[in-house]
């Protein structure tokens, strides 16, 4: 039984017991309904308790159960409305997090004690969808619909006092439980009147209506790709009318966007980074290495960066570099940068002090000798970082960790630098690596479980989204992202203006289009991943493969930094600049590539996402993703794919792998194969013939 009604004190208990949430599914509402019933018939019993077992109060719904067509909340909302009708009073003891349906059954009773600590939310924006049952008119009605459209709309949390303060609950104690108990004792001793929000009323006034109205606006804007926003906004004002047409109106809202792709792809990037950490051929029981102090060998920009993760965390961090100018530098900016953000109030100046307490600098590498875990660091040149590699082997402890922060060479060939290729592991990290969330970490051939095992468990602590992926050129996201700038290029010798590629993609959603990333990026920085891709032998035997980007580079057009790349910058604003159409002019006359007049946004969004789909396909089917949907959390978390289309892959499965891998084909005609740029994944000619879903599949065993 997940849920169970006790007697206590003369009172009744009813207790969830779901771990590890106590997420509100389809067996608890009925188990709730049953116990319910089983109290009611208890008439000796002069109040009632909800509590939950565990570790937290009930902390949402049941999201896995949105997916099933027959789904409704209406049985739930039922429930909800027979615990606030009882004329013996109901109270809520809450602890940990109450979210979402957590917070709904909470808002349903009479009075709210909560423990030390708590917390209290509505995530469900984050999901594209609002409050499905009646949170987004009971909260209103007891906390007033400004306050409660913030919190609906922002998806943020408040801690025990801040609701306290706001009304939300009675008391805060020590033990909701214990505190829970007395409060319906005295409830019941006192005869006191119990509160129940449906019948509230808010006065209306137009005072309230302009500040409402001040406070969608904000509250649109915050997101405005995200439809949630909007009908949060409608259903909070509904809850001025009333219950029953505010009821109605949310019960309409909730449905519509639980249908919606945006809410379905949301809830796949949900599930999915939940995945990531589930990683195949490892045991969860697997014993890891500690770790007590972290090394980072190159103070530049990444280095820098992937330091203050660890200072945040926390964990004494040595940062060495052969160049003292390098090292004040890169102290210098931790520490405005810490100090900036105290000045913000996200941090106190006593942990800008500790953070940079954590932090010692050195200039010869031998100071890396004792740390538990050594992040390599230095200039994207293989030769270099060989030798790096090569020296780490040598230097660092027997039982130290080795992660190169490389990101796209060969990791099984570093590894085999150090003689010690067990313990080497990829680390890339995103930049700014202090604020990008993602993190790749390669597995080597070799790399040892515990080793990839606690490098998780130090991403977890460090706040990152970590996917695992094997050892290939670029990994997951830089393979993809290698075919998207391959075609971006193509586009613009053939006629296409960087603004119209760009533009193309971001009215999809994305962040910025590819040649605005490079640019941002630096020109210098892709160039010289091409130049060294060609070292090693893996480019195609194509003289037109990224002529451009080289191009660029050769010409000093480094990208914003240099004040022009793809385009011409004043300040950060990007401008049109001929002196690309020249270039780009020349080198389709050079490699005999026909320009024309006109290439129209069907063309370029599906030239520039299709190949990149087909390569996840190749990816997940050679065995590097561990499955689909880690490749849509890699594109999401680090490349500014929109999160409302899900994924690259989730996003091919929503227009039909049949019509991706026909459009494929249709390219490879127009234009001609001789490269194999646009022959199809066997992986998604198979999953496309059976109907089956690429998100959702997973790498071969």
């Amino acid at each position: 039984m997940k849920v169970r009604l006790e007697a206590r004190s003369g009172l009744g208990v009813i207790v969830i017991d779901h771990p590890p949430v106590n997420a509100i599914s389809a067996d608890v509402v009925a188990q709730l309904g049953q116990a319910l019933d089983a109290w009611e018939a208890r008439t000796e019993l002069a109040a009632l308790v909800i509590a939950c077992d565990g570790r937290t109060f009930a902390a949402g719904g049941d999201i896995a159960g949105f997916d099933r067509p027959d789904f409704s909340p209406a049985p739930f909302n039922g429930i909800l409305a027979r615990i606030e009708a009882q004329a013996r009073p109901v109270v809520a003891a809450l602890h940990g997090s109450v979210l979402g349906g957590g917070f709904e059954l909470a808002l349903a009773c009479h009075g709210r004690v909560a423990a030390d600590g708590t917390r209290f939310g509505f995530p469900e924006v984050q999901l594209g969808l609002l409050p499905g049952s009646l949170g987004t008119q009971r909260l209103p009605r007891l906390v007033g619909p400004e306050l409660a459209l913030d919190l609906i709309s922002s998806g943020r949390t408040l801690g025990s006092a801040a609701a306290l303060a706001a009304g939300i609950v009675d008391r805060v104690v020590p033990d909701a439980l214990a505190g829970a108990i007395a409060l319906g004792e005295e409830w019941v001793r006192t005869h006191c009147s119990l509160r129940r929000l449906s019948v509230v009323r808010i006065a209306p006034d137009e005072k309230l209506s302009r500040r409402l109205e001040a406070a969608a606006a904000e509250a649109c804007d915050r997101q405005p790709s995200n439809p949630a926003a909007v009908a949060i906004v409608r259903a909070v004002q509904a809850s001025l009318l009333p219950f029953a047409e505010g009821e109605a109106i949310e019960a309409s809202l909730f449905e519509a966007l639980r249908t919606s792709p945006q809410s379905q792809s949301l809830r796949h990037l949900f599930f999915a980074r939940r995945s990531t950490w589930k990683i195949p051929g490892l045991s969860r029981d697997i014993r890891h290495r500690e770790l007590h102090s972290i090394g980072v060998l190159g103070a530049g920009t990444m280095g820098r960066g992937i330091a203050m993760n660890f200072l945040n965390a926390g964990l004494p961090t040595r940062l060495v570099d052969a160049s003292q100018a390098a090292l004040d530098t890169a102290v210098s900016i931790i520490r405005s940068l810490y100090e900036a953000s105290a000045a913000k109030g996200r941090i106190s100046g006593t942990e800008v002090a500790a953070r940079m307490a954590l932090l010692h600098t050195d200039l010869g590498d031998a100071a890396l000798a004792d740390c538990d875990l050594v992040v390599e660091a230095v200039y994207e040149d293989f030769a270099l970082k060989q030798r790096v590699c090569e020296r780490l082997g040598a230097l660092c402890r027997p039982d130290a960790i080795i992660a190169t922060n490389t990101s796209t060479l060969d990791v099984d060939r570093l590894a085999a630098a150090t003689g010690r290729p067990r313990d080497v592991v990829g680390m890339h990290f995103f930049s700014p690596a202090h604020v990008m969330k993602l993190l790749e970490v390669v597995r080597g051939r070799e790399t040892a479980h515990d080793v990839l095992a606690t490098v998780m468990a130090l991403a977890r602590r460090i706040g990152k989204t970590a996917v695992v992926s094997g050892v290939c050129y670029g990994f997951i996201g830089n393979r993809m992202a290698e075919v998207y700038m391959r075609e971006a290029e193509f586009l613009l010798m053939e006629g296409a203006s960087p603004a119209q590629v760009d533009a193309a993609v971001e009215a999809l959603g994305m962040a910025m289009g590819p040649c605005r990333m490079l640019d941002l990026a630096g020109v210098d920085v892709g160039a010289r991943t091409v130049i060294e891709y060609a070292k090693s032998g893996g480019l195609p035997p194509d003289a037109s493969y990224r002529a451009l980007v080289r191009a660029l580079y050769e010409s000093g057009r480094h990208g914003q930094k240099t004040g022009a790349g793809y385009y011409r910058y004043e300040g950060r604003t990007a401008l049109p600049d001929p002196e690309t159409e020249r270039i780009s002019i020349e080198l389709a006359a050079r490699h005999g590539i026909a320009r024309r007049p006109a290439i129209d946004e069907r063309e370029i969004v599906e030239r520039l996402l299709y190949p990149m789909i087909n390569e996840g396909a190749k990816i997940l089917e050679e065995g590097i993703a561990c499955r689909g949907s880690d490749i849509d959390v890699v594109w999401t978390a680090g490349y500014g794919f929109p999160a409302q289309r899900g994924g690259p892959l989730f996003m091919a499965d929503s227009i039909g792998l049949h019509e991706v891998a026909q459009r494929l084909q249709h390219y490879a005609k127009a234009r001609g194969n001789p490269h194999g740029y646009w022959t199809t994944s066997p992986l998604l000619d198979k999953l496309s013939v059976e109907g089956r879903r690429i998100s959702s599949c997973e790498r071969p065993r």
